[in-house]
């Protein structure tokens, strides 16, 4: 399969688990690895460290997608049928602002707390 492809289906396996925690059809347990994958997703805490050459980075692009693709085939057929036709008309641009706008903010307030902890230290 070629990488593209790989690229188009991942995308819509993270749309379909993004449907899916918002679906009352979905189980608690796939809504929770969703969860769990988001969290690792996001900690700086990883399986492999990420200063370690080549491994640290690879475990996310290996570890990520395959953990995706295995949450989706959890979910119900029919329901992850009819997210996956939906996904072609839905577009993730709003998303990727507010996910620009959360880390920026987040950097903001880290920057602030140096600041206020620097300030008051002298």
């Amino acid at each position: 399969m070629k990488i593209s492809k790989k690229i188009v289906t991942f995308k819509s396996n993270v749309n379909t688990l993004y449907n899916a925690i918002k679906d009352p059809r979905v189980s608690w347990y796939i809504k929770f690895l969703t969860l769990i994958l988001l969290a690792y997703i996001i900690s700086p805490i990883d399986l492999v460290p990420d200063f370690i050459p080549i491994l640290g980075l690879l475990d996310e692009a290996i570890l990520v997608p395959v953990a995706v693709s295995l949450i989706v085939k959890l979910i119900p057929e029919h329901i992850a049928n009819e997210y996956r036709d939906t996904s072609h008309n839905q577009h993730p641009g709003n998303l990727r602002y507010l996910g620009v706008i959360l880390v920026f903010s987040i950097w903001l307030l880290l920057i602030w707390l140096i600041v206020i902890f620097w300030t008051n230290k002298n």
